[in-house]
């Protein structure tokens, strides 16, 4: 038997290659699966099963390709629907592996087809559980993401049920596979490990140890986020297909010369996605781009600010082409259309108009924010990190809902806005929507709240209420 867990940390996500006398399977393939493939070749193994724990919501699974590239069917539990084949596993249906077998356990709660794979030894004893967004470390999958009619409270009730009859009568040294670890919206608190044992998450999950249905239903509903935008994008894209990944490749990584690309952004409809790290974002940038780092948690801002129906194209470091369109890809995006031969150095030599965001660090904000009347603070952390603690006055929008231009009327021109994040990443891209709404008075406070804390003498205010 040989398990191995591929992990993508930007994500927080994991996929599984298990394989057993030369027959393997993978469960929850990302977009990009050379890596499944290579792993099947260098081991001598045929991939026989490609198994899905339900329909993502925060990347675009690689099923299809796989399927196609391996010949292995794709595996669902029951109640899925989908608009290409696949095989629709019964509740308790064993697929043999090898010598190993792996047995579908129907857990409906997180989406209603929400499956768990329980793998066991030759011998017949339970060895793993894939969880997929049932059941996390340190937490459960989140009930509101179902498509259909049922509200979060029936569906916590049905995830509780599974739980209960599914899972929690298997022995204790079971391992836990989940499909995501700290850093995913699809639950509240994941914790910081990618496994654990059964025995362990009930002495230490707080969903586990919810007294009754009543207590595990608010456990699991209390303090939600809305999930991000993309999410319904990616479960319908998992749900009714997508085109390769090697067509959206191919258009991606088309070199743009200078007067390409001009011609690509004269107008509104193509959008200029920048991908350098922040601090050469603010030093000089395409008038008009979007700033969104590699260097941060990618994807999901890229889902959860840009619009899937418009087409764009890519500035980035030299030799990060690549990187770009496939995290794009993994989380939905197939209308990219090239990128900037050269990167922002020849736009910038070319003698092309660029825009900067000034930066400042926190004792000089400390110096102008009593002095100033004009000055506006915008912290673009989430509400409860803002609720911890915060400059009083500050006006809180949570960088997720900066899709709405709105949020934006609320500034007049001789407003000096002052933006900053808890550490600098998402108040760059901030700054880059606001500018990109025609607002450029303003600047970037570099180490944002973590540096700002730290000041001496300055003033922090917290909203208790929000915090319980």
């Amino acid at each position: 038997m040989y398990i191995q867990q591929l992990y993508t940390g930007c994500l927080s996500e994991a996929a599984y290659y298990i394989e057993s006398e030369g027959e393997a399977a993978i469960i929850d393939p990302l977009r990009d699966i050379e890596e499944y493939l290579y792993l099947a070749r260098k081991r001598k193994a045929t991939i026989k099963y490609i198994f899905e724990t339900h329909f993502h919501a925060d990347f675009v699974s690689g099923h299809l390709d796989l399927a196609q590239a391996s010949g292995a069917p794709i595996v669902y539990g029951p109640e899925t629907e989908t608009n290409f084949p696949i095989y629709r596993a019964k509740d308790g249906e064993v697929f043999k592996l090898g010598s190993l077998s792996i047995e579908v356990l129907h857990t409906p709660g997180h989406t209603l087809e929400s499956s768990c794979y329980l793998l066991r030894e030759a011998n017949g004893n339970p060895y793993a559980i894939f969880t997929g967004d049932t059941l996390f470390v340190g937490d459960v999958g989140r009930p509101d993401l179902s498509s259909g009619n049922l509200g979060r409270e029936e569906l916590a009730s049905m995830l509780y049920d599974s739980l209960q009859k599914k899972i929690m009568p298997l022995p204790d040294h079971i391992l836990i596979y989940p499909a995501h670890g700290a850093g995913s919206s699809c639950g509240k608190n994941l914790g910081p490990d990618t496994y654990s044992t059964l025995g362990e998450e009930k002495k230490t999950n707080y969903a586990l140890r919810a007294s009754s249905k009543e207590e595990f239903i608010k456990a699991v509903t209390e303090g939600l986020h809305a999930p991000p935008l993309y999410f319904a994008v990616n479960a319908r894209i998992n749900k009714e297909g997508y085109e390769s990944l090697d067509e959206i490749m191919e258009n991606g990584l088309k070199p743009l010369p200078l007067d390409i690309f001009k011609e690509k952004i004269k107008d509104d409809q193509t959008l200029v996605l920048d991908t350098r790290l922040s601090a050469e974002f603010t030093e000089g940038f395409v008038p008009g781009s979007v700033s969104i780092g590699l260097d941060g948690r990618f994807a999901e801002w890229a889902g959860s600010l840009l619009p899937f129906d418009k087409p764009f194209v890519l500035v980035t470091e030299p030799g990060k082409e690549k990187e770009t369109v496939v995290r794009l890809a993994r989380v939905g995006f197939a209308q990219i259309h090239g990128y900037l031969e050269g990167g922002f150095e020849t736009w910038k030599n070319s003698g092309e108009p660029i825009d900067l965001i000034i930066n400042i660090d926190a004792d000089e904000f400390a110096m102008d924010l009593p002095f100033d009347p004009k000055l506006v603070v915008v912290d673009v952390r989430r509400e409860t990190e803002f609720a911890d603690g915060h400059v009083p006055a500050a006006l809180n929008i949570p960088l997720e809902t900066m899709t709405d231009p709105g949020t934006m009327a609320v500034f007049e021109d001789q407003d000096n806005i002052y933006i900053h994040c808890a550490a600098g990443y998402r108040s760059v891209i901030a700054a880059s929507l606001f500018k990109r709404q025609g607002i450029h008075n303003l600047r970037n406070i570099t180490g944002g709240w973590d540096e700002i804390k730290k000041l001496e003498g300055l003033e922090i205010m917290q909203d208790k209420s929000a915090l319980n």
